[in-house]
């Protein structure tokens, strides 16, 4: 941008949208103001006449290039710039809301006013859900108590700094979360204006406010000392510029950086130490070598990387079959909406020694002519620690179902690259060995894939999916062992209806489970009827146990 010399414009007496009047007398410096017009949001970066209309106009730059007409200039002259060719407007005064103050802000969203009591209809949000406030009048008036205000949520209010000093402190001084998303602030030093009256806070959400920050490092005055959860998507904030302000955040537990163009260019040094939360969603520019800047952070736990970009990850650190000393506390991580397309990404997820939870959604790998439950087990085989998978809970038989699955699927690959049942003799290649990582303990925990679960399967004729089972009643002791063929694609709930026509017992008081001479001494329960006996890798030789 050009740099447009500082100082006030008188504006004639012009009534703004939240209703003040300018007079002739009064001034504004109006430069890098955060605006408001007609719900869409810009900046000001000019003030003055634009020939050859007569009277003021203010040049805005707006947050959505697609609202503007022009890059700032008129007739061939460069009234002021922007960084896309129809970012800018010329707008009169009048049609410019400039906000409020906080504590107006507050009042006009937390006070009733005297007359006579009606239903208040008003959208607020609460958490992340738009709430109607229909019937919410006791609310309103207990909320009416300023001072006991603990969670207050202004966004989208106009908000524009704090007023008159003191004044939070005295009216609200209990506020412990929030919500400033989507107003007016234009800087840092406003943020701290309202945050320093706030001593309890300890949630704060600052996001789609376009904030100016500090060119150096912010004096520490302890503003944010109980500040656990700053939120700061879109915002425009800069690595660099979170590594100056970090240390005013000492006790920082979760922060978030969504789409701010954001590059890690430098590891964080003594900062960030209790930081729980970390989520740099819509950060393009991130890739794994930036991740390991930040991956010895000691308490990191979530680390969220949806719509990164990422299609790569690699600890050099660890070998096959270790754990990396990268992300040391990590347990959730989330890379949806990427570009991962190789199974190697998930086998490297398995180096990672605390992770417990992936999401792993509309990436490449899992969209592109693959089953969904087949990836899905795919992935559960590949991390061995893994306990949830996109948010659904892993159980232990689909973990047992999808290894012996795994195990069986590329156990003539296995072979090819040197494998063998004997165990002096099996040595697999180190291509098959960094193509399937997991696979020699899965060997280890259910034995070695035997010949006969390796020969190539006919799933479209029927003899070729049937299972030969024993079907045993342990607890009555006068019923003989029965032995049946059953399609492993035949149902849980099916398999019931066989045996209550065989055995003369409600399906409903009928229990099942099975166990497998591959796995003495363990019985695994057939809890989920919709499911198949495929799905609980039954296999031939198994025996069901039917109780009631």
């Amino acid at each position: 941008m050009d740099k447009i010399p500082s100082g006030s414009v008188n504006l004639r007496s012009h009534i703004l949208d939240s209703g003040y009047i300018m007079s002739d007398t009064l001034t504004l410096d109006v430069f890098g103001r955060r605006v408001e017009v007609n719900g869409e949001h810009a900046t000001v970066r000019f003030s003055g006449v634009v020939p050859p209309t007569a009277g003021l106009w203010l040049g805005v730059e707006w947050d959505n290039p697609e609202r503007g007409k022009h890059d700032g200039s008129h007739e061939g002259t460069v009234y002021f710039k922007c960084r896309h060719a129809t970012g800018g407007s010329f707008i009169r005064p009048n049609k410019v809301n400039f906000g409020v103050d906080f504590l107006t802000a507050v009042k006009n969203r937390y006070v009733l006013e005297d007359g006579p009591e009606e239903d208040r209809k008003e959208q607020i949000i609460i958490g992340n859900k738009l709430v109607e406030t229909v019937g919410f009048d006791s609310i309103i008036k207990q909320q009416s108590q300023l001072s006991k205000l603990q969670e207050v949520s202004l966004r989208n209010c106009a908000v524009n700094g704090a007023g008159g000093k003191g004044g939070i402190a005295e009216t609200c001084p209990n506020i412990r979360k929030l919500d400033l998303s989507r107003n007016l602030l234009s800087s840092w030093d406003e943020v701290i204006l309202i945050a320093d009256q706030l001593k309890h806070l300890d949630v704060l959400n600052l996001s789609e406010n376009k904030l100016q920050f500090p060119s150096g490092a912010p004096s520490l005055t302890g503003t944010f000392s109980a500040m656990k959860v700053l939120v700061l998507n879109r915002t425009g904030i800069t690595w660099a510029k979170v590594l100056q302000c970090v240390p005013g955040w000492p006790a920082l537990e979760e922060l978030y950086l969504e789409s701010n163009n954001i590059f890690i260019s430098e590891r964080p040094t003594d900062v960030l130490q209790m930081l729980k939360l970390l989520d740099l969603s819509g950060n393009q520019l991130i890739d794994e070598n930036q991740l390991f800047l930040i991956a010895y952070l000691p308490r990191l736990e979530q680390l969220i990387l949806s719509n990164t970009g990422i299609s790569s990850i690699h600890f050099p650190d660890a070998g096959i079959g270790c754990k990396t000393s990268m992300f040391p506390s990590l347990q959730y991580l989330v890379v949806n909406d990427n570009q991962i397309s190789q199974w190697s990404f998930i086998n490297e997820l398995d180096k990672l020694q605390s992770l417990h939870s992936l999401s792993c959604l509309r990436n490449p790998l899992t969209e592109v002519n693959k089953d969904a439950q087949t990836v899905r087990q795919l992935i559960i085989a590949r991390i061995g620690q893994l306990k949830t998978l996109n948010k659904c809970e892993i159980p232990v038989e689909e973990r047992r179902g999808a290894e012996l699955d795994y195990r069986k699927a590329f156990g003539n690959e296995w072979k090819k690259a040197g494998g063998h049942q004997d165990p002096d003799k099996n040595r697999p290649n180190e291509e098959f060995l960094a193509a399937h990582p997991r696979f020699q303990l899965l060997c280890l925990k259910f034995g070695a894939p035997e010949d006969g679960e390796l020969k190539t399967q006919q799933p479209f004729m029927l003899k070729n999916q049937l299972l030969k089972l024993k079907i045993k009643c342990p607890n009555q002791l006068d019923q003989k062992v029965i032995e049946k063929q059953l399609p492993d694609s035949m149902t849980i709930q099916k398999v019931k209806g066989l045996l209550s026509r065989l055995l003369k017992v409600p399906v409903s008081e009928l229990l099942l489970s099975y166990e497998s001479p591959k796995m003495p001494g363990r019985e695994i329960e057939l809890g989920n009827d919709q499911q198949t006996l495929q799905f609980y890798s039954v296999e031939n030789g198994d025996c069901l146990l039917v109780r009631w």
